[in-house]
């Protein structure tokens, strides 16, 4: 069966948003003395794929400093740093050969952001389904999210696309059945791109058969 919805991450593969993530985290640990290691792989890559309240576990696993972290993230007002995100080359106009043709939806990390950043670069009018960590009780790599947006579209698993970064993301696709499209990642799936609008010849072969 033809592909029916297109489901995009949003950091990493709508924008690239590392120095909004990092300037957001380091708005909660600088206040509570702690310096934010940008040279730490393992450390950028929690910051940058996992949703806020483990990122925040992960940072500061003990109680006060626990409870301190999630009052300084409900704090920081997030569209400050929204002028610090970068939207991928071509997406835009790839959305907008895409809309006639499909549904769009975004599976994000994200928490109470994801709808800002949307209506500040334009793209809210794109997306018909929008979902957040704070949606859900088990966000990604588990499979929930994408199954909320497969039963809100009321479609199979094989009739969406999944266009990630992250082996989170790969491995909610996994556990989902959805078919995964890894965008400039070196990461196994049913295909990778390099740029947005290479999606567009892939859907076209799709297609072809």
């Amino acid at each position: 069966m033809p592909f029916k919805t297109i489901i995009y991450d949003c950091d990493g593969v709508m924008f690239d948003s590392l120095e909004a993530n990092c300037a957001f985290y380091e708005r909660i640990m600088t206040p509570l003395g702690r310096t934010l290691d940008r040279g730490d792989e393992t450390t950028m890559r929690v910051l940058h794929t996992y949703a806020n309240r483990d990122v925040l576990a992960f940072f500061f696993p003990q109680e006060p400093q626990k409870s301190q972290a999630l009052e300084l993230a409900a704090a920081v007002e997030y569209r400050e740093l929204i002028p610090l995100m970068r939207m991928e080359q071509g997406f835009m106009e790839t959305l907008e050969e895409l809309q006639p043709r499909f549904h769009l939806a975004v599976c994000t990390n994200r928490s109470t952001s994801m709808e800002e950043v949307l209506a500040k670069f334009d793209l809210t009018r794109f997306f018909g389904y929008v979902m957040t960590a704070s949606k859900v009780k088990n966000p990604k790599p588990h499979p929930e999210p994408l199954h909320r947006i497969l039963e809100h579209y009321r479609i199979a698993p094989h009739e969406a696309l999944f266009v990630g970064d992250s082996e989170l993301d790969r491995l909610a696709a996994a556990a989902a059945g959805v078919p995964f499209v890894a965008y400039k990642a070196s990461l196994t799936g049913y295909a990778r791109i390099n740029h947005h609008r290479e999606i567009l010849s892939l859907l076209e072969q799709s297609d072809n058969g």
